[in-house]
């Protein structure tokens, strides 16, 4: 998932300006190139649920593609802001979860994980406060992640589309499950960093 918030090399000030004139223009050419990925998503699973090995990679790699480089094009054409990232990761959550979720039924890959992708999107964007407007929050594991669900769901598709044996199921199967857990973890570790930041602080005059 490629960030498309703004620079943080760039003087606040500065930022707050863009990001203000920004906010308010949708018809840009990055993000453009990142709604591309909302109609490959049902494109994508349906290619992987009806086998059509060639279309789904091919929807795989245009998506890989835009993810590369509407960030690139956004900072470039000074496009950069809040609602263009949320845009990037919404679209992101859905390409993956859809692709994932065909997989699952297929029986490649745990049922559980696209669910999960989904739900870690919407905790989030709420632990950003992004419908207030505010710049999204992200977090190492979490980046992490964000690529692994790419590298999940084109695993199976390049391995069927070359035609390999490896990686077999059930190691494909396996990394899923390791994936589940590290995105649980990263799901509790955000939903800690909330609850410890909601703590009320000692009162005046109070014993410690």
């Amino acid at each position: 998932m490629t960030p498309r918030e703004a620079n943080s090399d760039v003087p606040i000030a500065a930022q707050a300006s863009t990001a203000a004139a920004d906010d308010g223009r949708w018809l840009t050419l990055a993000n453009a190139i990142t709604s591309a990925r909302f109609p490959l998503a049902p494109l994508c699973a349906w290619a992987i649920l009806n086998r059509a090995v060639t279309l789904a990679f091919v929807c795989f790699a245009v998506a890989v593609a835009s993810d590369l480089l509407d960030g690139r094009v956004a900072r470039k054409r000074g496009e950069v802001s809040r609602l263009g990232g949320l845009l990037d990761h919404t679209s992101d959550a859905l390409f993956v979860a859809s692709g994932l979720a065909a997989l699952a039924v297929l029986g490649v890959v745990p049922w559980l994980l696209a669910p999960l992708v989904v739900l870690a999107f919407v905790q989030y964007a709420l632990d950003s406060k992004v419908l207030a407007g505010m710049k999204l929050r992200t977090s190492g594991l979490g980046r992490l992640n964000g690529v692994a669900y790419f590298v999940m769901l084109g695993t199976p598709l390049v391995r069927d589309l070359l035609g390999w044996e490896w990686p077999g199921a059930g190691l494909v199967s396996l990394l899923g499950g390791l994936l589940v857990a590290s995105t649980l973890l990263s799901m509790g570790d955000r939903a800690l960093t909330w609850l410890l930041s909601r703590r009320v602080p000692d009162l005046p005059g109070e014993e410690r």
